[in-house]
C-alpha cells in the first residue's frame, strides 16, 4: 500500500474509532457495561474491553492516536481515565468553572431551525448545554454537519453581565444552559 493510501486508511479509521468512543462516553455507556463515574471518566481498560466483547476491537495504542489527532478533540485522558469533554445526554458533572466569555460568541445551524430559534432561543435539546464556538469558522463546520451552514452571533458579554453562566470545556467548547432570543443575532438582521 502507497504511503497516501496508509494516510487516508489511518484517518478513517481512527474518525470511526473516535465516533465509537464518543457515542458510549457521551451517550449510551450501558449499552456496552461500561459505567461512568461522575465527572464521566472511564477506565481505559475497561473501555477497551467492553468495545471489544461488542466486537469493535482497539489497541490503547491506537486509542492513544485518536485522542492525539481527533480534529475536535473530544476526549481528554489522564493516567488510565478518559472521557469526553462536553456534548453528553448522560448526566456527567465535568467540573467546569464558570468563566467571563468573550463579547461576542457563534452558533452553527442550519435554516430550518430558524424560526424555532427566533422564537426560544438556543435550547440545550437532548444536551446539557448549549454549545457556542468562539470564531465564526469553527461555528461554521458545526452548522454544515446537518446542511447549509448559518452562523448566529450571541451577545454572550450582554448575557454575562445579566446573570448568565458560561463556562469553557477543555478543548474551547463556550457552554451555557440556554439563549434567550433577545441575545442572538440572526444574519439577515441589519445590526448582524
Amino acid at each position: 500500500m502507497d504511503e497516501r493510501r496508509t494516510v487516508r486508511v489511518s484517518k478513517y479509521i481512527a474518525k470511526y474509532i473516535a465516533k465509537y468512543i464518543a457515542k458510549h462516553l457521551r451517550h449510551h455507556p450501558e449499552r456496552i457495561g461500561l459505567v461512568p463515574d461522575e465527572g464521566g471518566w472511564v477506565e481505559i481498560d475497561a473501555l477497551i474491553a467492553a468495545a471489544a466483547a461488542h466486537g469493535f476491537r482497539f489497541t490503547r495504542e491506537e486509542l492513544d492516536h485518536v485522542v492525539a489527532v481527533n480534529d475536535k478533540r473530544r476526549f481528554t485522558v489522564e493516567g488510565n481515565r478518559i472521557r469526553a469533554h462536553q456534548g453528553h445526554s448522560i448526566e456527567v458533572d465535568l467540573g467546569l468553572p464558570p468563566a467571563t466569555p468573550p463579547r461576542l460568541l457563534y452558533h452553527g445551524t442550519v435554516a430550518r431551525h430558524l424560526a424555532a430559534i427566533r422564537a426560544e432561543g438556543l435550547r440545550p435539546m437532548a444536551r446539557h448545554d448549549v454549545h457556542l464556538s468562539a470564531d465564526t469558522e469553527t461555528a461554521t463546520r458545526v452548522g454544515a454537519r446537518r446542511g447549509r451552514p448559518v452562523v448566529l452571533t450571541v451577545e454572550a458579554g450582554a448575557m454575562h453581565r445579566n446573570g448568565h453562566v458560561f463556562r469553557v470545556s477543555a478543548n474551547g467548547v463556550w457552554l451555557t444552559q440556554a439563549v434567550p432570543p433577545r441575545y442572538l443575532r440572526f444574519p439577515d438582521d441589519p445590526a448582524a
